[in-house]
């Protein structure tokens, strides 16, 4: 049950009379305004901008938005489910609902259980990709902010109804990748005896690398030594990318992320009669002329040292809003990053994907506009990207800054986070600010066990509310608490300000769903849930004063029945919340 979406339709319905009466022009979009909690609690239980967002349309039969939102407030006022609804300020409404609404509310949650706040399934399918990493070494922790935002962002579309596939883009072509190989074979060669001295500047030196050395000595043994590089180069890499897969796949298993596919980028540079996926893609666009051969203006400011005034392979992607037009071709012949990119997201559309969120770092910000362009123009405009960048990550402990680690070479590897903070604590971390908005992430601050610990206060709430339905299930022994009982009981007895402020947060969690599924921010998950922890736990630490408040109380089995039936709510609640966001939901705190 969606308060705001009924809402919102009952709103919907009062604009629509307007609109009959000819006081409104025919033919307005009615589902452009919000309803949403108003930001003071004091001004009532929902607020809307109807009336600010029809202000115009309204002229000249109403003269100003405040005139408008009288006559809202006039229709509403007739409304069963309303207590009160009022004009502020420019033309706002307040509505204060009557008590029994949240009443239905609590009971509709008690009823649904986990699929409380759940979305209807839509059908629509959508392709989120993410993490996404070059199989170069092991996951480093910005990989893992990227990670964990991904997951809990498909795993928040899919609670919401949609149709979710999960992604990872294998970039196993290009020059880094045979960085990998001859990094590996002198792993190689030292795994055979030799003495390789200090890793050569250029390659990776990170000893993670050693395994793989060990395992093409255990399967070439010393029969690649002295052979030339051409001779090696293709099965070390093949062999090299294989073990960093099973690597990075270990890694986001300790971060309980999973990929549902994982597309190989070298499969589209195959040729298949002598053609690569990428030359149709390519050829296919220069048939619709939006591929040709020309010059590029030189970048304003000072020119990098890189900058060739040549005649190359361009994509036109200033007819997609793209700023420039931009090059598919290497001044050597070999296809761009972008080139691999177009074919690689005209492979999804292909496969039926025409919604793709891309989840990067945000280091590749500037990569943005021309795949846009890009998706927009191999799929004549009927599919959409929309690209989710994840700032940095900087790891402090004890106020300073942690840069690198052995494993990792130049880098603190996520595996090495997860294991010294937790799995829960990594994740509910990573998702406690805005994805674009850098994170500081202190190592000893995420395992305290106190209240200034987001996912601590969180999960304690949860475990608090179990432990509850084991003291009342002592007091009460023998007694049905399960939810459909609890769901029978006299929830009009929650009178209490701290209990109607619970039912009212147990109320916006639909919503918060819908709205934070609409804007890619499960982040908002997290925020709700913490704001429903604290007011749980600041009206529990109530009851420690007064004894009446309790939510076990033995002389009024009624009362502690609708209590009962509040945290079970609230609990199922957490849970859900939890689970979107990959974080475990404890009965216990240990």
């Amino acid at each position: 049950m969606n308060i705001f979406a009924e809402f919102q339709a009952r709103i919907g319905a009062v604009l629509q009379g307007v609109v009959d009466s000819g006081r409104l022009p025919a033919g307005l979009d009615l589902r452009r305004f919000t309803v949403e909690p108003p930001r003071d609690a004091s001004h009532g239980d929902l607020a809307t901008n109807a009336a600010m967002v029809y202000a115009k349309d309204a002229k000249p039969h109403f003269a100003n938005p405040r005139q408008l939102a009288a006559e809202i407030c006039f229709a509403l006022a007739n409304d069963p489910d309303v207590a009160q609804a009022e004009a502020a300020g420019p033309g706002f409404i307040n509505i204060r609902l009557a008590p029994k609404v949240f009443v239905d509310v609590l009971r509709a949650a008690i009823v649904a259980g986990a699929d409380y706040g759940r979305g209807a399934a839509s059908g629509e399918k959508v392709n989120v990709e993410y993490v996404s990493a070059n199989p170069t070494g092991p996951m480093h922790v910005g990989h893992g902010r990227g990670a964990v935002f991904g997951d809990a962002l498909a795993n928040l579309l899919a609670f919401a109804g949609a149709d979710v596939s999960r992604e990872y883009y294998v970039n196993d072509a290009g020059a880094q990748v045979d960085v990998l190989a001859r990094s590996a074979f002198l792993r190689y060669r030292e795994a055979l005896g030799e003495d390789i001295g200090a890793i050569p500047e250029g390659l990776y030196p990170g000893d993670y690398l050693k395994p793989a050395g060990e395992a093409l000595a255990k399967q070439f043994g010393a029969s690649l030594i002295g052979k030339p590089e051409g001779d090696w180069l293709e099965a070390v890499r093949a062999k090299t990318i294989d073990a960093m897969m099973v690597m990075i796949r270990a890694d986001l298993a300790a971060l309980n992320v999973e990929h549902e596919t994982f597309f190989s980028e070298r499969s589209l540079h195959e040729k298949k009669n002598g053609v690569s996926e990428i030359d149709r893609q390519l050829e296919d666009l220069r048939a619709r002329g939006l591929v040709y051969e020309g010059r590029l203006p030189p970048p304003k400011g000072q020119l990098p040292d890189d900058w060739e005034d040549r005649e190359q392979t361009l994509f036109r992607s200033t007819g997609f809003g793209d700023d420039v037009d931009r090059p598919l071709k290497k001044s050597d012949g070999a296809y761009t990053y972008f080139a691999s990119d177009i074919a690689y997201h005209k492979s999804k559309i292909d496969r039926g994907f025409l919604k793709m969120i891309d989840v990067w770092g945000a280091d590749h910000g500037g990569y943005v506009k021309r795949m846009n362009a890009a998706v927009k123009a191999v799929s004549d405009g009927k599919a959409s990207l929309d690209v989710r960048l994840c700032q940095l990550v900087r790891l402090v402990r004890d106020g300073v800054e942690v840069k690198m680690s052995k494993r990792g070479g130049t880098f603190v590897t996520l595996r090495e986070v997860v294991d010294e903070v937790g799995l829960d604590a990594t994740r509910f971390m990573m998702l406690f600010r805005k994805n674009d908005a850098m994170l500081d992430f202190d190592l000893a601050k995420v395992i305290e066990q106190s209240k200034d610990n987001p996912v601590f206060y969180v999960q304690y709430a949860h475990a608090r509310g179990k432990s509850i339905f084991r003291q009342a299930q002592t007091v009460f022994a023998g007694a049905d608490l399960s939810g459909p009982a609890l769901a029978r009981a006299d929830l009009a007895l929650l009178e209490d300000p701290g209990e109607l402020e619970l039912v009212r947060l147990i109320a916006q969690y639909p919503r918060q769903i819908e709205a934070a599924a609409q804007a890619r921010e499960p982040h908002r998950i997290a925020f709700f849930l913490h704001d429903l922890a604290s007011a749980f736990h600041s009206h529990w630490n109530r009851g420690k004063e007064s004894p009446q408040l309790r939510f076990v109380n033995e002389e009024s089995g009624d009362l502690s029945r609708a209590r009962l039936a509040l945290v079970f709510s609230l609990t199922s609640v957490l849970a859900s919340g939890l689970s979107i966001l990959g974080v475990g939901a404890p009965s216990e705190m240990r």
